[in-house]
């Protein structure tokens, strides 16, 4: 692994550290705005008395906290895959270059020793996952990893209540900050009531603390709903979600290639307002995240 200065010394000095994905700089928003995206959160985190740790693979090694001239080089390349789990040990072998996944952040921000990290949405069980089977490994790894997410949900495109259903079954504690229902990424209000939530930081850092001393195995989802301001209303984000779901249908795409490809649809059918969203609900759970890792180490 490769440490950019700043994270190798908060790691050193037991400094609070903010993970955040790669993913949405090579794949989940168009240029230049996921490298002004890539840029804002650091600032958020720096913001918020923590350190950014962006994790990616260049050229077959592992970076954990990228400087600005990686995340502008990532922003603009073209041939960056899109890096699961399960695609870490090939890419690094092959010499590859990559934005990494929930799942795959999850597992090097572990490695690395990072506790808490930042993302978008989680990926979960697609719609129509009874029949194909189509699960995103981000499920997995919450239910054996140990970090911390705070995320907006999971992403609206796909199955909520089975998702939902599904981290339970995986035993992933899912605990709403400041809600009692589970968030639907664009929108605050999914209908799905959460077992547990809290409403202050100091509550959580109990949770966690009593996670930890009891050796529960995997990870905690927080999740956290957009602010209200940049919330799409359900009966538009959802309408726009099923047009582009059909056209997933109607050209047959499969696979990783799914989520880029529904989240660029849905951009263009919503006029951007879905980007703005997206954008702002990171941003939302960036902080978040921030004041969670300073808590953590306070």
């Amino acid at each position: 692994m490769i440490f950019e200065t700043n994270v190798q010394e908060a790691l050193k000095h037991n400094r609070p550290i903010v993970a955040l994905e790669s993913t949405i700089i090579t794949h989940g928003m168009p240029y230049p705005e996921n490298l002004n995206t890539a840029q804002r959160l650091q600032q958020i985190v720096r913001d918020h008395h923590a350190v950014p740790a962006t994790i990616a693979i260049i050229d077959g090694e592992i970076h954990i906290g990228l400087t600005s001239a990686q995340l502008s080089m990532l922003a603009k390349t073209t041939n960056a895959i899109k890096i699961a789990r399960d695609d870490l040990a090939i890419a690094l072998a092959q010499g590859k270059t990559g934005g990494t996944t929930v799942a795959s952040t999850m597992f090097l921000a572990a490695k690395a020793g990072i506790k808490v990290f930042a993302t978008g949405g989680i990926g979960g069980v697609h719609r129509g996952g009874e029949k194909t089977l189509d699960i995103s490994g981000d499920l997995q790894a919450l239910s054996d990893t140990p970090v911390i997410v705070i995320s907006a949900g999971a992403k609206a495109i796909l199955d909520l209540p089975k998702t939902l259903e599904y981290l339970e079954t995986k035993a992933v504690p899912v605990i709403g900050y400041q809600t009692k229902q589970f968030p639907a990424f664009y929108y605050s209000q999914s209908g799905l009531n959460l077992k547990h939530d809290v409403s202050d930081i100091a509550t959580l850092v109990r949770m966690i603390h009593f996670h930890t001393q009891l050796h529960i195995p995997g990870g905690i989802l927080i999740a956290n709903p957009i602010p209200d301001i940049y919330a799409i209303d359900a009966k538009i984000i959802n309408q726009a979600i099923e047009e582009a779901l059909h056209q997933v249908e109607l050209q047959g795409i499969k696979g990783n290639a799914v989520t880029p490809y529904l989240l660029a649809k849905l951009e263009k059918i919503t006029e951007g307002a879905s980007l703005k969203s997206n954008i702002e609900l990171i941003a939302n759970n960036v902080a978040l995240a921030s004041d969670l890792a300073c808590a953590l180490v306070r």
